[in-house]
């Protein structure tokens, strides 16, 4: 079954994963993959993530996807416990997942139900494509990037960072030009979507996150992908 843990924003939900986890951290091993943040050059974000997970009990086994062989990655991605995909350019990260073929095992491995924590570029890989992404990410970051077509695994489209202040405006023109074509489900850097299996939800709820989602009024697990 799958289990995804989608942010925004790690560090301002790093207490609903734990909850959302449901079993002891203390030991098991995720694999870190902060290729999205090298455009913008985010290493205190990477940082800062690394930290946080360490924390918790973590032990952080960082795969950088555009420098590592197929069969690290391959080795990695079977053998941690969890997979968690910094933000950053979404675009940079899926010309590299693509080229490295790591798109195509961390589908497989999230099919197979191991725990995928996507932060904000993360979290929009597993939608069908990209494209709408245009207004929050630049595209020439990733020069190499033949199609928009994403890992696929959810069918709704995650838009991080609503009412975030500085990029409320691109949020906005977004959600304006993809809100009647796309199942659009923008959440906050303080709301994460919980998705198990079929079924996902945003917490914590708010009256605008799920009007734009289309979801209506209910609570827990029970929107289905």
């Amino acid at each position: 079954m799958q289990k995804l843990f989608l942010a925004s924003l790690f560090k301002d939900v790093s207490h609903l994963f734990v909850d959302f986890a449901n079993e002891n951290l203390v030991g098991k091993t995720v694999t870190f993959i902060p290729t999205a943040a090298l455009p913008d050059s985010l290493d205190f974000h990477i940082k800062y993530s690394k930290e946080l997970l360490s924390e918790m009990g973590l032990i952080v086994d960082e795969l950088e996807i555009s420098t590592a062989s197929y069969l690290d990655i391959e080795n990695k991605l079977e053998n941690n416990d969890y997979i968690y995909v910094v933000g950053g350019n979404t675009f940079f990260l899926l010309q590299e997942m693509n080229k490295s073929g790591a798109g195509n095992l961390i589908k497989m491995q999230i099919n197979a139900g191991k725990l995928f924590i996507g932060e904000s570029a993360g979290a929009i890989l597993l939608a069908p494509d990209i494209e709408y992404s245009k207004d929050t990410d630049n595209p020439l970051a990733a020069p190499q990037l033949k199609t928009y077509e994403a890992l696929d695994i959810i069918d709704f489209y995650p838009v991080p960072h609503d009412k975030d202040d500085s990029l409320k405006e691109a949020v906005e023109i977004l959600i304006s030009k993809y809100g009647t074509q796309l199942p659009l489900v923008p959440f906050s850097n303080s709301q994460a979507i919980l998705v198990m299996g079929k079924k996902w939800q945003i917490v914590p709820q708010d009256s605008k996150t799920v009007s734009l989602s289309g979801s209506g009024g209910d609570s827990g697990l029970d929107r289905k992908c």
